[in-house]
């Protein structure tokens, strides 16, 4: 087996490069797998002929002190393998992460690419701008003309369509909607299980999120319920909805297109969009231009980008991302007894929260007063209607005074001057209860599962205090002032002596000496 990335050998073409034609004209990247069973077969065929690089050891080792953190080299090849017309992927959508992303994101994963923004700017603003909204893609971003792009609505549908963006846009056919709708990868805050309780590894490299891989934004688009109204609605014994994103997307050395599903009963209550705005302006290459899915309330992974077939069938998606991924197992079950039958499938998100400022293990000078912001979320429709933060790891709690706008399917955000007498390493945590009562585990363990989805336990850092109103502390900064010191870092020893010797003795005296007189 070929070493982990970063030390992975260049990829070598294995013999004449394969050529796999673009389905449609003016779709660029976007080859159908999904219709072709021989084709998907030569190809998971050419794949076995390498010995691609194995994903890196990032759980049981440290992190990579880079940005990106990880470069996905195998999946990079996978794209190289298979030959001219998937080969530029890596290079094209890394051109658009350039250009449509903050120059700070935190790229956790270049390829297929999975990044975040920077903590605390995350929650400035209850509706995320574009450039600061995670990302968390399966495959390269295929690009996509416009006036070329088709919908197929399939399957048992009364009267299957193809739709342009132009019928899809036509308000005289569809009305319009637009909803404020926070996303969520199912990943957020994985770096604290792995931290603590590593986990599956899998093909599809686990990427260490951290927590900013949710956010908000308004959608524009029409509601699907519309656009299977307008196909004559469903025949007997339909009752989901299969999304089809132009995306390739390889699984244990097989190929596909990627491909999940949502329940009708999700669609019927006008909670799945077909959206081609995002704040107001065209969607974003990276999130899904033309046109994608956005379902409201449920995993960020149901949200399928660059859509080009919805398809109605009986039963969930046997596609593997929906079959196969995104399940939630008990903490009984790992590597020795995981099987997808017996996970379940993660669809509404539960109730979260975090702390986003300060940051973990922040050294903080303070007047008895410390400022926290975060976010809080729950799906399924539901929402935050109280956050509660702890500085003592949980014992005493707050109630936060100040939280933004509610909305059925979206987060709010939250602040508070949390009163904090104690000095030294201290413990913080928040909880968020929603409006059916749900609130968090209290410690990772509790969440832990072996796919690593899903970390809803009460977000922790740790702060180190020290207390401008404690006269001895409010003495050593003045001290440290005059002198032009910092007391940041604590880990950095003092250049001057910790008091003069005739303190030493005045104090010695108050304790009466260090030794017991008999």
């Amino acid at each position: 087996m070929a070493p982990a990335e970063p030390q992975a050998p260049p990829f070598k073409q294995k013999g004449a490069a394969p050529h796999f034609a673009e389905e449609r004209k003016g779709w660029k990247g976007y080859i159908e797998w999904e219709k072709y069973p021989k084709k998907r077969k030569e190809a998971a065929d050419i794949l076995e002929q390498y010995d691609f690089p194995v994903p890196p050891e990032f759980q049981l080792a440290p992190l990579p002190d880079s940005n990106p953190l990880l470069t996905g080299e195998r999946f990079k090849q996978y794209h190289y393998a298979l030959g001219d017309t998937l080969k530029d992927i890596p290079d094209i959508s890394w051109k658009y992460v350039l250009e449509e992303k903050s120059p700070d994101m935190i790229h956790v994963l270049q390829f297929p690419y999975n990044g975040e923004p920077p903590r605390d700017r995350l929650v400035e603003n209850e509706i995320t701008t574009n450039q600061d909204h995670f990302v968390r893609n399966h495959g390269g971003i295929p690009e996509v003309d416009p006036s070329e792009y088709t919908l197929d609505i399939s399957g048992l549908v009364k009267n299957p369509k193809r739709l342009t963006l132009a019928d899809l846009q036509n308000e005289s056919l569809f009305p319009r909607q637009s909803n404020i709708a926070t996303l969520q990868c199912s990943g957020t805050r994985r770096i604290e299980q792995i931290r603590q309780y590593p986990g599956d590894g899998d093909e599809l490299i686990n990427a260490p999120w951290a927590e900013g891989a949710i956010g908000t934004a308004r959608w524009t688009g029409v509601s699907l319920k519309k656009v299977i109204k307008h196909c004559g609605g469903l025949k007997e014994g339909a009752d989901n909805l299969e999304f089809f994103g132009a995306d390739t997307y390889v699984k244990k050395g097989q190929v596909y297109n990627y491909v999940v599903s949502v329940p009708w009963r999700k669609v019927k209550a006008n909670e799945v969009l077909l959206a081609w705005e995002m704040n107001g302006e065209p969607l974003p290459k990276i999130h899904g231009f033309p046109l994608r899915t956005v379902v409201f309330g449920y995993i960020g992974a149901r949200s399928c980008k660059w859509l080009y077939e919805v398809r109605a069938i009986s039963g969930p998606s046997q596609a593997p991302v929906q079959k196969k991924e995104y399940l939630y197992y008990t903490p009984q079950v790992g590597k020795q007894n995981a099987m997808y039958s017996n996970g379940f499938s993660i669809q509404d998100m539960p109730v979260s929260s975090a702390i986003m400022s300060p940051v973990d293990k922040a050294q903080i000078v303070h007047d008895g007063h410390i400022k926290l912001r975060g976010w809080a979320y729950s799906g399924g429709g539901h929402w935050p209607v109280r956050v509660e933060v702890s500085s003592d790891g949980g014992s005493v709690w707050y109630e936060v005074p100040d939280m933004t706008t509610k909305y059925f399917h979206a987060w709010r955000l939250w602040e508070i001057d949390l009163p904090v007498d104690a000095e030294g390493w201290l413990e913080f945590c928040v909880r968020t209860w929603d409006n059916a009562l749900n609130t968090q585990p209290t410690f990772v363990r509790s969440a832990w599962n072996w796919d690593l989805h899903v970390t809803s336990s009460c977000h922790r850092i740790s702060i180190y205090s020290m207390n401008r109103s404690r006269p001895l502390t409010a003495r050593r900064l003045e001290l440290l002032e005059k002198k032009g010191m910092a007391i940041t870092p604590i880990t950095r020893p003092l250049e001057i002596d910790l008091e003069s010797d005739e303190e030493y003795a005045a104090n010695m005296e108050i304790q009466d000496g260090r030794d017991p007189k008999e």
